[in-house]
């Protein structure tokens, strides 16, 4: 069998200081993607478990794994969850979830839990989509842009761009940084013809690292096309499986002028993250009026 080049790491977490057999309040974020898809469960409003996995063929078997995949040795069941709300591409097909939310708006209020209450400026990128996002101190959005129509400054469109040149995808953001001299970027407009591009460059004798930054470089500005039409507040940050390539986020923090905060948590369950805490919220708000 080949090796497949794209092929992310899947993970799970749980925070061993956390019983959640003594929580008050339980509450599960399912966020499936078209690419991949999170689950995580909150206690009390403290983040204590999540899985990150690939999306498989349909939405609701996506759900089931990602939370069985954060459940995993915790004891849990979905039984203890006392709401569970789904977002991202899949939102409306979580067999046990109890509301769907966007992602735009979960986004912003993973982005505000994981970041803090400064953030104002969101970039998600995801696995078939950008989006650029504006939010208030609570993470509630004000204003939002959103481009989806091309996979090429996508994490699908990276994954594609690892495969055809035969480097792990974990290494393409450091791998791009391994030139003396910044290359043009190559075509920002269509992962199709960016691929043509990259193949032709490495014909005529470029190296590897030299195309991959010249694809980083411009999925990078195609981001920041994204963000200018919206403006840029500080504080920024990104979320979403990008954020985790340096070669990409290194050149967007360039071309802005401006560096994005530094995540502590996994940026691709920032969607999760926030459809837990609008449970949470949830749950609170029938509770006051029992």
């Amino acid at each position: 069998m080949a090796e497949e080049f794209w092929r992310w790491t899947e993970s799970r977490w749980t925070d061993p200081d956390i019983d959640w057999r003594k929580g008050d309040i339980i509450t599960g974020g399912v966020d499936v993607g078209s690419v991949s898809s999170q689950a995580v469960v909150f206690v009390d409003g403290r983040l204590y478990c999540y899985g990150n996995t690939r999306t498989g063929s349909n939405s609701p078997d996506s759900a089931h794994k990602a939370m069985g995949l954060a459940m995993e040795d915790t004891g849990m069941s979905l039984d203890d969850l006392q709401y569970t709300v789904g977002t991202g591409y899949g939102r409306v097909n979580v067999p046990f979830g109890n509301r769907a939310i966007t992602e735009i708006a979960c986004h912003a209020r993973g982005a505000n839990f994981m970041y803090g209450p400064t953030v104002k400026t969101v970039l998600d990128m995801g696995g078939q989509d950008c989006k650029a996002i504006h939010c208030d101190p609570r993470g509630k959005v004000t204003n939002f842009l959103m481009n989806d129509k091309c996979a090429a400054g996508t994490g699908r469109g990276m994954e594609v761009f690892a495969d055809l040149l035969q480097v792990p995808i974990t290494r393409i953001g450091e791998l791009s940084l391994q030139v003396e001299k910044e290359p043009p970027p190559v075509s920002s407009t269509c992962v199709v013809f960016a691929k043509s591009e990259a193949s032709s460059l490495l014909r005529e004798g470029w190296p590897k690292e030299k195309v991959i930054a010249a694809y980083c470089s411009a999925m990078a500005h195609r981001v920041v096309t994204l963000l200018e039409r919206i403006g840029v507040e500080e504080d920024f940050a990104i979320t979403g499986g990008i954020a985790k390539n340096v070669g990409v986020v290194g050149r967007i923090e360039k071309e802005l002028g401006i560096t994005a905060l530094k995540p502590k948590i996994d940026t691709q369950i920032a969607g999760a993250v926030g459809a837990a805490l609008f449970g949470d919220a949830l749950v609170k708000k029938e509770r006051k009026k029992g």
